[in-house]
């Protein structure tokens, strides 16, 4: 998201930071399946179309605790789902590698992109 925005605004692309942030925060995440806002604060955000809708729901102490403990807790279980899921994908795709003295190998250097060595 931020390097479409910077590609777009190349002169001022650092005051659309807070709006790249609004929207990273509010888009639905395969991890977690569901919005960073919406599992820290147990809903959807109200962005500024939806501030014609009035009322107000206070969260106190005690409560507020217990409700972020259990998000938190939903949160670990959705990462750790994904993290299975995750590497056995990657595990269909991974072979061992055996390697003998005198082989040849790609060394990748990292500094520099794109350049292989033998």
């Amino acid at each position: 998201m931020l390097r479409s925005c910077a590609l777009e605004c190349t002169c001022n692309w650092d005051d659309y930071i807070c709006l790249v942030e609004f929207a990273y925060n509010n888009s639905w995440h395969a991890s977690i399946k569901c919005a960073p806002f919406k599992m820290l604060y147990g809903r959807k955000c109200r962005a500024p179309i939806c501030w014609d809708q009035v009322g107000e729901h206070v969260i106190k102490g005690p409560e507020m605790i217990e409700m972020t403990d259990a998000k938190v807790v939903v949160a670990k279980e959705k990462l750790k789902e994904a993290r299975t899921r995750q590497k056995s994908y990657a595990d269909k795709h991974r072979r061992s590698l055996e390697f003998q003295p005198g082989d040849h190998v790609f060394l990748k250097v990292s500094p520099s992109r794109g350049v292989r060595r033998f």
